[in-house]
Order: C-alpha cells, then sequence, then structure tokens
C-alpha cells in the first residue's frame, strides 16, 4: 500500500519485472475502507459514478450526485442544501472557490465533462475554506491526460425533448498538455414547474473550455483555463399566467479565466499561487401579458480572485498557511410594473426603478495544521476573514478535529468544532439594502443583511465490516446568528437575501456504502433532521403587510429545509464485463409548506392535483418517493478506444412528488415524473 498523505508531490519509483508462473498477485479494497487518518467525514465520488451519472434533468450532473448523500437536500430548482443551510454550498473547483449560487434558475452549471473526481464536506472544514460554509464540494479536473491525441464524444436524450451532446479532446506531449470541450443542450423541461402542466419551461445551453499546462522543470508547473458558459430559458408558469399569456425569458452567462503555478521548494515544501477572473450576467425579462407583475432585471459581476499558499511536511505535521482575497464589482438594475393590483398591498408603488453598483472586498488569511501521532489525529487551523460590501464585518474562526484509529477493530471515531462566518448571497443584495425601494410602500422594513455566525458540532465513527462494506454515521449540531434565508420581491420572482435572529439545526446520519462485494456494489443511507428559526427578522427588506410584526415577531417557525427523515439507496450488479444494471430508491418525508393563503387561491394557482400533495393541515408537503432504474453495456473496447451505451428510467411509478410548495423560485417545485434517459459514448 502507498499512503500519500502530504499536499507536496511525492515521486515514487516502482520496479516491475516478468513473475514465476507460480507467483499470484491478490488486490483487495478491504485496507482502504476506512482512512485512519481522517478527522472528519468526507465522502468521495469517483470516477465510475461520475461516468454512469445520467441526470433526469441537464444542468444537474454534479449537484444530482451531491443530493445522493446523507444530510444534503434539493429544494426548488436544483438549489442544495447542506444540513439545513440556505444558499451556503460553496464549490471548490481545481482549488479555486466558486461562492455564488449555482442552482440551474440563478447561473450556468459546472459542466461534469472532465470532472475525475469529488470530495463532500459537511464538518471539520480546513481553514483554508470560508465565506460559504454550509458544505464544500471539491471538484478535480482530470490532469492525467495521456500521451498523444485522444478524444471523446457524448450524446444523450430523453423525455421534454431533451436533447444533450459533448465533445472534448486532449494532446500531450512530454512537458505539454493540452485539452479542450464543448457541451450543449436543449430541453423542455429545465426548471422545477409550480403545476404539473410543465408551461413555458424550455432552455438551451452552451458551454465551452479549454487548458492548457506546462512543466517548466520537476520543480515548476503552469496550468491556464478559460471557460464560457450560458443559458438561456424560461420560467414556468402558473395556470393563471398562462391563461393571461405570461412569458418571462431569462439568461445567465458566465466568463472565466483561471491560472494556477506551483514551485516545488525542497522534498518537504510546496508553494502555489492562482488566481482567476469571472464576469457573469443575469437578465430576466416579462412580455406585457405578465401577471401580476411586469419585471425587467439585469444584474451582474466581475470577480477577480487571488491566493497564494505555502504547504509543508515535517515529522508529524502537514501544514498550509495562505492569503486570498475577492475583489467583485457588482451592478444591479431593476423595473417593474404591477399589472393586477389586487394581489398587493393598497399602499404598494405601481411602478418603480432601480439601479446600483458597488464594490464587494473580501480579503483573508489562514494556518492550518494535521497532526498525526500513532493512531491519533489531530487537525486544528484558524482563520481570518473580513467583509466589505453592503456592510463590514470580520471574524476570526478556530477549526479543530480529533480522530482515534483503533486497528484491531478497523474503527476510528471522530468529532469536529468548526466556528464558521458566512457572507450573505450576492444576489440582489443591493436592491434589498437600498434606501431606494423606501418609497414602494407606505410601511417599508429594511435592515442591512450581516454576515451568519455559526458554531458547528459533530461526533461520529466510521467502521469497516467484513472487509467489505463501510459504515459512517454522525450526530451534529449547528447553531446560527443572523440566520440566512431569501424571500422574493412582489411576486416578481426576484429573490433576495433575508436573515433571522437565530437558528439551530440539529441530525444523525448514517450511510452504509458497499465498495464492491463480488459483482455487488451499492449503499443505504439515513438522515434524521429538524431545524427551527427564531425571530425576529434582522437583516432584509419588508413591505406592507409583511414588515407588521416584523422587527418584534420573536416566534419560532421550521426553516425551509426542515425535511424530518430522507432515506436513498442504490444497487449495482456487473452481471458480465461490460454489463451493469443498478436499481435506486428514495424517500423524503416532506418539507414546511406555505399554507397562509386563502385555499380557493391556492387551487386556482396551482390545480388539484398539486394541492392534493400538500397538507394543509400540518403545512407540510406530503412525503415523496420515487423508484429508478439504469443499465450500461460497453459495446467495443480496445486499449483507449471505447463505446458504451446507457439507459435510465427515473420516478418508474409516476408519482406526483411536490419538493416544496411556497412562491415561485423560492418554493412550489413539482418533481419530474416517469421519464427515460439514454447515452451513447465514445472515446478514442
Amino acid at each position: 500500500m502507498v499512503e500519500v498523505r502530504s499536499e507536496v508531490p511525492v515521486r515514487i519509483t516502482v520496479m516491475l519485472g516478468l513473475a514465476p508462473v507460480a507467483t499470484q498477485v491478490q488486490v483487495s479494497d478491504s485496507a482502504t475502507l476506512v482512512d485512519p487518518s481522517r478527522a472528519g467525514t468526507v465522502y468521495s465520488i469517483g470516477r465510475q459514478t461520475l461516468g454512469e451519472s445520467l441526470p433526469t434533468q441537464p444542468g444537474r450532473d454534479l449537484s444530482d450526485l451531491v443530493d445522493d448523500l446523507p444530510g444534503w437536500l434539493y429544494e426548488a430548482n436544483g438549489v442544495l442544501h447542506a444540513r439545513g443551510s440556505e444558499y451556503d454550498v460553496q464549490y471548490v473547483v481545481d482549488g479555486l472557490p466558486i461562492t455564488e449560487n449555482r442552482s440551474p434558475a440563478l447561473a450556468p452549471s459546472l459542466a461534469a465533462d472532465g470532472v475525475d473526481s469529488m470530495r463532500v464536506l459537511t464538518a471539520n472544514y480546513p481553514a483554508e475554506y470560508g465565506r460559504k460554509l454550509g458544505g464544500i464540494v471539491e471538484v478535480m479536473t482530470e490532469k492525467n491526460v495521456p500521451l498523444g491525441l485522444h478524444g471523446q464524444l457524448d450524446v444523450s436524450g430523453g423525455n421534454f425533448g431533451t436533447v444533450n451532446g459533448s465533445a472534448g479532446v486532449s494532446y500531450a506531449h512530454v512537458k505539454d498538455r493540452l485539452s479542450a470541450s464543448a457541451d450543449g443542450f436543449h430541453t423542455d423541461r429545465y426548471l422545477d414547474p409550480p403545476v404539473l402542466a410543465n408551461y413555458t419551461n424550455r432552455a438551451n445551453a452552451g458551454w465551452f473550455s479549454a487548458s492548457y499546462e506546462h512543466d517548466f522543470s520537476d520543480r515548476d508547473r503552469l496550468r491556464a483555463t478559460v471557460t464560457r458558459n450560458a443559458v438561456r430559458f424560461l420560467v414556468p408558469n402558473y395556470l393563471v399566467q398562462q391563461k393571461a399569456g405570461q412569458r418571462q425569458d431569462v439568461s445567465n452567462t458566465e466568463t472565466s479565466g483561471q491560472i494556477y503555478f506551483q514551485h516545488i521548494i525542497s522534498p518537504d515544501l510546496l508553494l502555489s499561487v492562482s488566481g482567476s477572473v469571472r464576469d457573469a450576467a443575469a437578465t430576466l425579462s416579462s412580455n406585457q401579458q405578465a401577471t401580476p407583475v411586469i419585471v425587467f432585471q439585469d444584474r451582474g459581476y466581475r470577480e477577480g480572485y487571488a491566493r497564494g499558499d505555502l504547504a509543508g511536511h515535517h515529522g508529524h505535521h502537514d501544514w498550509k498557511v495562505g492569503v486570498d482575497s475577492i475583489f467583485n464589482p457588482v451592478r444591479e438594475k431593476l423595473q417593474y410594473i404591477i399589472t393586477d393590483p389586487t394581489q398587493f398591498d393598497p399602499a404598494t408603488q405601481q411602478q418603480f426603478q432601480f439601479a446600483d453598483h458597488r464594490w464587494d472586498v473580501e480579503p483573508s488569511a489562514y494556518v492550518q495544521d494535521q497532526i498525526r501521532v500513532g493512531n491519533w489525529n489531530l487537525s486544528a487551523g484558524l482563520r481570518f476573514d473580513h467583509y466589505g460590501f453592503v456592510v463590514h464585518a470580520s471574524a476570526w474562526s478556530p477549526r479543530l478535529g480529533i480522530s482515534r484509529y483503533f486497528p484491531s477493530l478497523n474503527f476510528l471515531i471522530h468529532a469536529a468544532y468548526d466556528r464558521v462566518f458566512q457572507t450573505p448571497a450576492v444576489e440582489n443584495l443591493l436592491l434589498a439594502s437600498s434606501p431606494q425601494l423606501d418609497s414602494v410602500n407606505s410601511i417599508v422594513v429594511r435592515l442591512p443583511v450581516q454576515p451568519a455566525r455559526a458554531n458547528y458540532y459533530e461526533a461520529g465513527f466510521t467502521k469497516g465490516i467484513f472487509g467489505k462494506l463501510r459504515l459512517d454515521a454522525n450526530v451534529f449540531r449547528r447553531a446560527f446568528r443572523n440566520y440566512s434565508d431569501d424571500d422574493v420581491l412582489l411576486d416578481t420572482g426576484v429573490n433576495f437575501p433575508i436573515a433571522f435572529a437565530e437558528a439551530r439545526i440539529v441530525g444523525e446520519e448514517a450511510r452504509v456504502e458497499v465498495p464492491r462485494w463480488g459483482r455487488f456494489s451499492g449503499y443505504v443511507s439515513y438522515a434524521n433532521q429538524a431545524g427551527i428559526g427564531h425571530g425576529p427578522i434582522v437583516g432584509g427588506l419588508f413591505l406592507g403587510s409583511d414588515a407588521v410584526g416584523a422587527l418584534t415577531d420573536t416566534s419560532r417557525f421550521p426553516v425551509t429545509q426542515d425535511q424530518r427523515n430522507t432515506a436513498r439507496a442504490r444497487v449495482r450488479l456487473q452481471a458480465t464485463h461490460g454489463l451493469w444494471f443498478a436499481i435506486g430508491g428514495q424517500y423524503g418525508s416532506g418539507l414546511p409548506a406555505d399554507t397562509g393563503a386563502d385555499p380557493n387561491f391556492l387551487l386556482a394557482q396551482y390545480g388539484p392535483a398539486i394541492l392534493d400533495q400538500v397538507n394543509l393541515a400540518r403545512g407540510r408537503v406530503k412525503p415523496n418517493h420515487a423508484l429508478d432504474v439504469a443499465a450500461g453495456l460497453e459495446v467495443y473496447r480496445k486499449e483507449q478506444r471505447s463505446a458504451t451505451l446507457q439507459i435510465q428510467a427515473a420516478n418508474l411509478t409516476n408519482r406526483v412528488n411536490v419538493i416544496n410548495f411556497a412562491s415561485l423560485f423560492s418554493g412550489t417545485a413539482v418533481a419530474p415524473p416517469r421519464s427515460i434517459a439514454t447515452r451513447l459514448k465514445l472515446t478514442f
């Protein structure tokens, strides 16, 4: 077994010789079921899982895989939530963080092409990570480009007129590696519609990426990447809106460039410097038939990011120090015209225009160490953050994790504490903070949204069973001040961040995973969670009747991600060398529902089929469940050339599953009905 625990590159030479005929080499994965050096729970998603993933709805390739893990769940339109945190998921792509919301409604999706593996964390965060800490999704792209010219072609399709195609090519020669890929799709079901009829839900998207890597020497390496990503789609209508002829168009575009340089100072010391620039824009426009409001929006930012790290290994220590900063000019424009005044407070202004721009500057520094002594592991770190956008705030965040491994039992027990400083969502934050909105209504409550501060606690264990199964079990508690959530401006579909005084999220998680047992592999996971928020409102914008009592209401309420019971399972059978089958299922006990409106109004908006899936008395969506099957066949393989076919059927029982029940973009969403998708993948 070869262990590489340091960030400093390690060079290992293995000499292979011709073995005698009688020699046997036995390969076993039992020794790697439990990682004895971990101080917290880490879920890994490997190349096979990524390669066999076939999302029901385009744009959710990576997030669907994360949603399968305990502690994670979807809200409307593919918004990922980790352990009750709202909009606080951070993707880290090859070491560079993306803190903006990556749900399909708010940004172009991250393409799965070229992704080699992912690691998912919900506790015991290294101090190098900050700003968004509900959950961390580390994405590692393919770096081991084979010598010569190689390529890949992937074509898939399914229900709702969905067609997806991608192609990639790579070339490597001695010290140079060049790769490029493109992806595009069309679908008639992009978002999760608020009604069964799936009105106005078309989308088209295109994505392109190119990267170049050069080794100046054995000590110096440079990598540069550019991407262009765009998606254009329609906002799904309610029944009333469809009857009126409403159409709302959304366009989300993003162009980015990244550069990364590393220098090996010595066998125990590594210096890395990286940076990126991202230009993002989002527009929303309505036609004249829109009801109850016509809205136009244009917002965007041009984010600059710079980072420097020094990592080293000495004795029992693997340490790392670094600094980074975000420099982000943000701009926002909005205009609305109310077309149905009966749906709003009588004092609401019928027309309104808004425009603003401001710099967001967020510097930080950190130091962390991983200490291993015998069977004990200790991870310790300290991070400093400064936030300077609408408000200015700073915080020191200590991180601590400890674990003990028992070799005779193949058993690891661990505990972790994370002090968290989370910056507010940037989407429409200028709008929610501007005094220009004081004229919209005679009653306006507008409070600056402060960063959330929280204490995360986790304890758990990992156990290898029979050398074939791995059991992970955790209990956790999260206590927030300035707990973040979101609201919608006057039913426009334009959401913005708000904050409540406090929140507490507690839960238990368990996952039994079988990496491989003969021809079988799979997992079973379960999560029990309870999330309670506590008023009053301490940040955000509230108008008219919504503002009444906002500053004095100290009642408790279930947070919008408060699904008490979530279970998932999947079994995969490798029938022959090139043929596999899989079956999976999921169950959710239901999220809290917004049932304060008149039932007759709700019926007119959503229809009886949707209302039947909501328990109005309990104020919760009824339980949801789905059964999925998949199969794959390797038609041809010879060296680097291969051809594979795949088919997947989701929600076989065609059950009507309502994800949640509230207003558009923050709530009401219907999961897809029975659907089938197929894929052909060629490599050379």
